[in-house]
């Protein structure tokens, strides 16, 4: 198929979503221009040797009854890469019912039936129908899940942990991925900072189980490669041997807010950076060992 058959399909999907979900509250596009884009592409394109300008995003809303916890609101995050429907949507799934672990085995277990039932065709009206019916079974595990038993005294509490994680991706090009990473760490109070081309790199760092839910969104989404190269974990009770105070979560960042960093981008499509760049940045923010760490050379 060409771009221009890809973009067909995509736009024949999106006009029978639009009329099987009529109101702002079932769906929501986040980008109204990116959908003009497309339907121009298909209306007036002269060729189909290169993709839309850019990709729609949409969001479908639903609240859905449930035995345990009533009514469940339910989204499910939708974009289509240029290729759609020969490759699989990006989809992501958000409830409020489900524990982390719950949802990602949901998108596991979503992603394989689609693998296995929508290879080659539109689906997403497929997924919307999956998660309809199958929403209930995660939700009645978690609530299912068997209380540990109380201590008769005082359980101490819970270490917490200030983490970072740094990310390698083989390649971070695409704007939802990039937009969802710049919305996700503000939403999830961690500072650090991506840089997208090839390969991707991100670093977040904040509280652990604020890291660890960044990680689980991340990792969901259509990558060819992506993984946690180097942590570092620092348990927020560990005293400072020069101050003889305890460290708090403030101390121990390295960067101050999130940011998309860019560093000269070159190459035929601007999607390679200057990697001595990076190295200074890194040098500069005092964690340039992570360099060889992704590298497997010394940088300068």
């Amino acid at each position: 198929m060409s771009y221009l058959e890809w973009a067909e399909c995509q736009l024949a999907e999106i006009e029978l979503l639009t009329s099987m979900f009529p109101t702002l509250e079932e769906l929501e596009f986040i980008d109204q221009l990116a959908l003009a884009e497309l339907r121009d592409y298909v209306e007036v394109s002269a060729s189909a040797d290169s993709p839309p300008p850019s990709r729609p995003q949409f969001l479908i809303k639903h609240k859905l009854d449930t035995e345990h916890t009533g009514r469940a609101d339910v989204i499910l995050s939708c974009a289509y890469p240029s290729e759609y429907p020969s490759v699989m949507p990006e989809i992501t799934v958000r409830c409020a019912g489900l524990s982390r672990a719950q949802q990602t085995q949901l998108h596991a277990d979503l992603n394989a039936y689609l693998m296995e039932n929508c290879q080659g065709e539109v689906c997403v009206l497929s997924a919307v129908d999956w998660v309809k019916d199958n929403l209930q079974v995660f939700i009645n595990k978690s609530s299912s899940a068997t209380p540990a038993p109380k201590r008769e005294s005082a359980s101490p509490r819970p270490q917490e942990v200030f983490s970072r994680l740094w990310i390698y991706s083989h390649h971070i090009y695409n704007k939802t991925k990039r937009k969802n990473i710049l919305e996700w760490s503000k939403e999830l109070g961690l500072s650090g900072f991506s840089m997208p081309g090839k390969p991707g790199i991100v670093c977040v760092e904040g509280l652990q189980s604020a890291c660890e839910e960044f990680w689980s969104r991340v990792k969901v989404l259509t990558w060819k490669k992506i993984m946690i190269r180097h942590r570092e974990d620092i348990p927020l009770d560990h005293q400072d041997e020069d101050r003889g105070t305890v460290q708090s979560i403030d101390s121990l960042r390295k960067f101050t807010g999130f940011e998309e960093a860019m560093f000269d981008p070159h190459g035929n499509r601007g999607n390679h950076m200057d990697l001595g760049l990076l190295y200074q940045f890194l040098n500069e923010k005092g964690c340039c060992d992570v360099f060889q760490i992704y590298f497997g050379i010394e940088g300068r």
